[in-house]
């Protein structure tokens, strides 16, 4: 099946070229014949199973197709509000944000109300509005149309469609790298496409009056890091209940739920703060580990048996949805108070055992594209197999959403090179941190001081970020503004020599997200993560389940940076800050775990496994075809999988690239051949 764009919104001019632009638009044929419907205002319509919203001359504004997402749209005279995401949020709320607001900094600042989970689009004085999130979950890119001016959307392949937008080669050959760093992770991998930043909004100014001149967009900043300041009682309440208020606007009032059990403490600290909901049902999933040292199976089995819940029961099959339990119907969803706990009945919660023989390993089914078009390649795509299995699992158990622990690590767990910050206001304090990581990972006592004194600026960084040396190795001390790595020794001379001079022109221009390293390389590792969740949740768009990470809340975010450093990360404690966030929530005896289980021996072993389908990758590269790779070089590779090569060098952002040019090859099917998916309810 080739890839679709099954969910996205555009914000177009309001112009006859922009009403234009909406008719090239891709919706596919399933869900056309579908009746129209206007708003009480008139300003809101359905058709052919899309959404639009109007500009006040009846031109289109934002034409939408939400799966899965939630619609909000309230308009008072000229001026509107739409907010697009996981929960309707009710007229109410939006009049209130709204009403008052007279520029964009004292709408944000109503914003800050709502979980930050929410694409915003706004129309103050004729000017629109348009932004994401901060932690990237969700994000904007604008085109310039040759007819119709600047768009916007959510997807840069519905512009780089209405722009008729060739790849660009030097953005897929930085996609090559096992990861790119601010600001390059901006780069799309169309020419003419461009990027948002995170804590970045875009204003699409009108036409001057007497004049068809319309000026380009402008970026404006509406968001900053708070200072960490807070102690860490206090800013552990303040975690638990944006944690609370993330995973109630994702599944409140919802009757069937899911949650990714891995025996993890973030899985462990969502799947009890979904209990507190109050579902009728909520069923936990847990892959059982190859590894027989694998603790998180344990775990997982102890969650359950404190959470009150069934043993675990071996789930094998997709068989149809169980009807829901109780009778107990789906309450309507919206925007309310944190529920006391005793107001709800204890869910029947279930817990399903997925055998370790079930789960494929990483690389299976490469040779099939994938059904979903990312908007970039996605590192994580070697292990697409896997996340469909276990979202396959969820969706036939019933589950109406389903959520994931992604983003906890990211959040909460804290790089070392925040110590860089400490050292500057506290050195006798990160000095004795940093003695106990260093002696947990092993770095030698003279790199280690000698990268804490080091000084250098982002923009030299970043210049040499990428180099001919070998990769660092576990040793090696990271206290800079990054990872320094080197390119895979399969790209060929032209990749390698187009990914020096994409970093060296970002060099030349590149301010840091943050002004100290620390706080600049956790935000960048929350937006990296956030950015290749969008994987997991076009699975789930694909097989009909919504799938969430409420850890990438910006809210959540915000309550993290706001703690004081000594106290959110320490070598001798495990997620301190979600630890006491989740106390009275999880029991206590699940909040004492400290360690971590990995699935590097499924990577490694998959390699192995499926050895033949790499091999049937390589043989008519795409990526060969452009002149990024030596497809000889990954054939001997695909023949030899446990080759020091590959040791050293991951192959996943290189399947990723491939699988993903192979799948945007045929991204535009005809209406008779679009999959047989309707629209989620407009919810207006």
């Amino acid at each position: 099946m080739p890839g679709q764009l099954r969910d996205y919104f555009v914000v177009l001019p309001d112009s006859a070229a922009g009403a234009a632009a909406a008719g090239q638009l891709p919706v596919p044929g399933a869900a056309a014949g579908r009746s129209a419907a206007r708003d009480a205002t008139g300003s809101t319509r359905e058709m052919g199973g899309a959404l639009t919203v109007a500009h006040p001359s009846g031109r289109p504004w934002i034409v939408a197709r939400p799966l899965v997402r939630k619609v909000s749209h309230l308009a008072r005279g000229e001026d509107a509000l739409v907010l697009i995401g996981p929960d309707r949020v009710p007229d109410a709320v939006l009049a209130g944000i709204l009403e008052g607001a007279r520029d964009r900094a004292g709408l944000e600042r109503r914003l800050a109300r709502l979980p930050g989970l929410y694409h915003v689009v706004a129309r103050l004085s004729g000017r629109s509005w348009i932004r994401g999130t901060a932690t990237g979950l969700r994000r904007i890119y604008h085109a310039r149309h040759p007819a119709a001016g600047t768009i916007a959307s959510d997807r840069p392949a519905v512009l780089a469609r209405l722009i008729d937008a060739p790849l660009d080669e030097s953005a897929l050959a930085l996609r090559l790298l096992d990861f790119l760093p601010h600001p390059l992770s901006r780069r799309p991998v169309w020419r003419g496409v461009h990027e948002t930043g995170a804590g970045y909004g875009l204003a699409l100014p009108v036409a001057a009056p007497g004049t068809a001149a319309v000026p380009g967009p402008t970026e404006h900043r509406w968001w900053e890091p708070p200072p960490g300041e807070l102690p860490l009682a206090e800013g552990a309440r303040k975690v638990g209940d944006a944690v609370a208020a993330s995973v109630r606007a994702h599944v409140g009032g919802l009757d069937r739920i899911s949650c990714e059990l891995s025996g993890g403490l973030d899985s462990t600290a969502l799947a009890f703060a979904a209990r507190d909901t109050g579902p009728a049902s909520l069923s936990l999933l847990t892959v059982a580990a190859r590894d027989r040292y694998s603790e998180d199976e344990t775990w997982a089995r102890r969650a359950v048996e404190a959470a009150g819940g069934t043993p675990a029961t071996t789930a094998r099959n997709h068989g149809a949805a169980p009807a829901a339990r109780n009778g107990r119907p789906a309450p309507a969803r919206g925007h309310h108070p944190a529920p006391a706990l005793d107001h709800h009945p204890a869910p029947a919660l279930d817990h399903h055992l997925i055998p370790a023989g079930d789960a494929p390993y990483f690389y299976a089914d490469l040779a099939s594209t994938a059904a979903e078009l990312n908007d970039e390649p996605l590192p994580v795509a070697p292990g697409r197999a896997r996340a469909e299995l276990l979202l396959g699992r969820a969706h036939a158990t019933g589950s109406r959403y389903h959520l994931t622990g992604y983003g906890g690590d990211e959040i909460f767990l804290g790089l070392p090179h925040v110590y860089q910050d400490l050292f500057h206001g506290n050195p006798f304090t990160a000095w004795s941190h940093l003695g106990g990581l260093r002696h947990q990972l092993g770095w030698p006592l003279l790199p280690t001081v000698k990268a804490l004194l080091d000084r250098s600026a982002f923009p030299r960084w970043l210049a040499g970020a990428v180099t001919a040396a070998p990769q660092p190795v576990a040793r090696t001390p990271l206290l800079s503004w990054g990872v320094r790595q080197s390119p895979p020794p399969w790209l060929t001379e032209r990749a390698t020599a187009l990914i020096a001079e994409e970093f060296r022109a970002a060099a030349e221009q590149a301010e840091p997200i943050d002004p100290w390293r620390g706080r600049h390389v956790d935000i960048d590792g929350v937006r990296m993560g956030a950015r290749q969740f969008q994987a997991m949740e076009d699975i789930g768009m694909t097989l009909g389940l919504p799938v969430a990470a409420p850890f990438y809340d910006d809210r959540i975010l915000e309550a993290t940076l706001a703690v004081r450093l000594p106290e959110r990360i320490s070598p001798w404690r495990y997620k301190p800050l979600l630890v006491e966030a989740m106390r009275g929530v999880v029991p206590d005896a699940l909040l004492a775990r400290t360690t971590k289980d990995h699935m590097a021996s499924d990577e490694h072993q998959g390699l192995r496994e499926h050895a033949p389908e790499l091999a049937e990758l390589w043989t008519g590269s795409r990526l060969a075809e452009q002149g990024l790779v030596d497809a000889r070089h990954l054939l001997r590779l695909a023949a030899e999988p446990f080759s020091p090569v590959l040791a050293e060098h991951s192959i996943s952002s290189t399947v990723a690239g491939e699988t993903w040019l192979r799948t945007a090859e045929n991204a535009w099917p005809t209406t008779e051949s679009a999959p047989d998916t309707t629209p989620s309810e407009a919810s207006l």
